[in-house]
């Protein structure tokens, strides 16, 4: 007999596998940047051209799901976004093939904007499994996010060492997805989300509105601090091969092994982040992820080597690793308002890791790549001040 422990256990290794299969998309995509810049023949500007239709993308999918999860659960959502990304990431190989800026430009904004209503739609049942199962989860499942950019940025490499074309690449990633999908959509419950944000609360008052969370003091400040270490993480998602390119002179396939090392670093860090926080708590993993980032960040921009500036790669991939999830976890503190007040700072950290990026390909072209990272580095530092504001309401 299946038991309810069973079945949310199930449930948790599902997702598991959901949530690196976004990772591997994206991952893909980002190893394989510097030749759709090739294919394309664009300039840097031109691919923050480029990148800025998959932050369009991603930011209609994150501000679009909660209301749709609201009324018909995350499953839906779940669903319906994988396929875009899949269609999507068709529609970028078939771009990049035929040398076509329309079609890739066209392709991520229907990949980003599965990513982003994904990413809502997944967070929102692992929320639902961590409190059902009474354990830590969420570091846990941005883990496996990052196992999936792990494995994506391996196969760029292999791709780009075999010299493999991108569309076929492509197709073979999304027909594996497409199966992963398949196989686990029967598993995930079809009412989550409809109980998480009820319109009103057992005391009899309605749930805080995101507005106004960001009113409070703490949840402002937390958000700040997200927005800094999730720019630090999408910065590099979206340009760290481009800038080995072209700050040190590598050829593709050994900027793809660079980017390889900051996705095993975030890996790394994710999966220790429960250890670490245990033993030293949050205020103080939290500053040394903002100093790692730091020393990191400080070494890709004035390394002068391309061997130095790997290793500040991986202080880089570090130092950004719990940012995120761990100011998620700040955030849900007071279950009053906990709903409103992680879905803010989720905004709060996906707008900045993919609306920030492709700012920097227009700094990026007037002072050059590795200048622009400058202020991926004064966004860091920036969070490191405000990392007590992740103090827990309660004891830890």
């Amino acid at each position: 007999m299946t038991t309810v422990y069973d079945q949310n256990r199930m449930l948790r290794n599902i997702l598991f596998l959901l949530f690196a299969l976004p990772g591997l998309a994206f991952a893909s995509w980002v190893a394989r940047t510097p030749a759709v810049r090739d294919q394309l023949n664009v300039s840097t500007s031109g691919m923050g051209m480029i990148i800025f239709a998959l932050a369009i993308g991603s930011l209609t999918g994150l501000l679009t799901a909660g209301s749709v999860i609201i009324r018909k659960g995350a499953r839906l959502v779940i669903i319906v976004s994988s396929i875009m990304i899949v269609c999507g990431f068709i529609a970028i190989g078939v771009g990049a093939e035929a040398k076509t800026l329309a079609i890739v430009m066209i392709g991520l904004f229907i990949f980003g904007a599965g990513f982003g209503a994904a990413e809502v739609g997944l967070n929102m049942e692992g929320s639902a499994v961590e409190k059902a199962m009474g354990k830590v989860l969420l570091p846990a499942f941005h883990g496996f996010f990052s196992v999936g950019t792990l494995a994506g940025a391996a196969i760029g490499v292999g791709a780009e060492a075999i010299e493999l074309p991108i569309l076929i690449h492509f197709l073979i990633l999304a027909l594996f997805i497409s199966i992963a999908l398949l196989s686990s959509f029967r598993y995930l419950p079809k009412a989550t989300g409809k109980e998480i944000v009820p319109s009103i609360d057992n005391r009899g008052t309605a749930p805080k509105k995101p507005l106004q969370v960001w009113t409070e003091k703490r949840t402002l400040l937390i958000g700040i601090m997200v927005l800094g270490m999730a720019f630090a993480e999408g910065s590099a998602n979206d340009w760290l091969p481009l800038i080995m390119v072209d700050g040190y002179g590598v050829n593709s396939l050994t900027s793809s092994i660079v980017y390889g090392i900051f996705v095993g670093a975030m890996t790394l860090g994710r999966f220790s982040g429960g250890w670490v926080l245990d033993r030293y708590g949050r205020v103080r993993v939290l500053m040394g992820c903002a100093i790692s980032a730091i020393c990191g960040l400080v070494l890709v921009i004035w390394g002068q080597h391309y061997l130095l500036a790997s290793a500040g790669v991986f202080l880089w991939g570090l130092g950004a690793s719990l940012g995120f999830p761990v100011g998620l976890s700040a955030a849900g503190d007071d279950p009053q308002g906990a709903a409103a007040r992680v879905g803010a700072v989720a905004t709060s950290g996906y707008i900045a890791s993919l609306v920030g990026p492709p700012a920097l390909g227009f700094l990026g072209e007037h002072y050059g790549l590795l200048n622009a990272m400058i202020a991926v580095l004064i966004g860091v530092m920036i969070s490191g001040t405000l990392t007590r504001s992740a103090r827990p309401i309660v004891p830890e």
